[in-house]
Parts: structure tokens; sequence; C-alpha cells
């Protein structure tokens, strides 16, 4: 599957690239050749999306390129990159209070809005610690992805929900694996909530902590990297 073919590239301004190249480790892991694809994917994200700052915020290009670099990394293995069911990023300044289940969020995917809603505060805690399996971005575009791939038939989203029904049947019929996952703790308890929320937790920890993923539980990491066709930077 030819994943990464473009008529025309998109190109990154210098002021974008540099920040790319100061704060996203794992475009910086990626090849050359692989880092021209990624820049274009997150200027493709940045033309394709609107952005909305909450509560008198300001959106900065810093806050524009760290959330597309974000989707760029999870959908960098998908032929078709983009997210349908997301075309606006609307960003508070911290946790914000909802109103539909009165309570404090920090961030949420709501495809009846088309949106996907980050508290930059907490989005950039997910990345000062890199190995904590803890990362709002990831977390929430997990989300996107995994009910993205629900709605379409393209070829990426056939390749991830296969994948994820290997994941699921495996671990049904695994019982002594199931006990392991839970026993071991590396995956946070909100993992077991629903389906959704053990998808996007597991991909908190497959991208911070691949190694340690790997080591414990080779099967389940094999799947992931299936699912999201991931092939490159180390995975």
């Amino acid at each position: 599957m030819l994943n990464h073919f473009y008529l025309y590239k998109k190109e990154l301004s210098p002021s974008h690239r540099s920040i790319l190249q100061r704060e996203h480790s794992f475009y910086n892991k990626l090849s050359e050749k692989h880092q021209i694809y990624f820049e274009h994917r997150v200027e493709v994200f940045i033309n394709n999306n609107e952005f909305v700052g909450k509560q008198e915020l300001v959106v900065t290009d810093h806050m524009k390129v760290l959330i597309a670099a974000t989707a760029t990394m999870l959908t960098f293995g998908f032929k078709k990159h983009s997210i349908d069911l997301i075309s606006r990023v609307i960003i508070y300044p911290s946790s914000y209070y909802s109103e539909i289940n009165q309570a404090y969020h920090k961030g949420e995917t709501n495809p009846r809005l088309n949106a996907i809603v980050f508290s930059w505060e907490d989005f950039l805690y997910g990345y000062e610690i890199g190995n904590d399996n803890l990362n709002l971005g990831i977390h929430e575009f997990g989300h996107a992805i995994h009910l993205n791939a629900t709605t379409n038939n393209d070829i990426s989203s056939y390749i991830f929900n296969q994948g994820f029904k290997k994941l699921t049947t495996f671990l049904q019929n695994n019982e002594v694996v199931r006990q392991d996952l839970i026993a071991s703790r590396y995956f946070r308890e909100y993992a077991y909530t629903n389906h959704f929320e053990f998808f996007a937790v597991l991909l908190e920890n497959f991208i911070e902590t691949p190694d340690e993923f790997n080591s414990q539980f080779p099967q389940l990491y094999k799947y992931m990297q299936q699912m999201l066709n991931f092939k490159f930077a180390g995975y």
C-alpha cells in the first residue's frame, strides 16, 4: 500500500519546522524523507481545520503545529490520513466546565460538533513527561481515529477495524493474558471503562513506552503496530 504519494507536497514555513525540530521527538526520529511527508501532513491538517480559542485564548502557530503534529503522528501509517469527523479544534486555556454532564473536562472528541477539544495546559503537560503514558493529545486523537474508522470504509479504516477485532478477540480467548494485563498495572485502570477508552489508553502506552509495551505484551503490541501500520521511527 503506497501511503505517501503526493502530487503536490506542501512545505512548512521555517518557523513551523523549527517548532517540530525543537519539540516533537517522533518527528526527529524519522528519516529525512519521512520528515518531508510528515511536514506535508502537518500543513494539510492546519489548513483543513478551523482552530478556535475559548475564554479569550489566542490561538498561536505553536498550538496549531503541536496539535497537528499529534494527529499526523498517529495517522502517519494511514493512506487516508484525514480524520473526517473533525473539522474544528477547540482550545481552552485549562480544564473547562461542561454543561452537558456537569463536570470539568481536560479534552473530548465531539462528533456532533465535528470537533476535538483540548485544555491547552493539559495538552502541554502530556508532552512534558514523555514516558508516563499520560498524554491528552494522543488519548483524544485516539478516540477520533477510532470513531472515524467505524464510519469509514477506506483501506486504512478497514485495516484498523480488522486489527482491533483481532486484538479484542485475542483477549477474549486468553484469560491468562487478561489477568496479566490487569495485574501488571502497566495500563491505567481507566483503560477498562469501555473499548474506546481501552484503545486510547493502549495508544498512549504504545507511543510513549513502546519497548516496555513490546516486552510485557508482545502480541498486543503487534496488533497495535498492524492497526496503525507503524513501520518507522523505531516502532
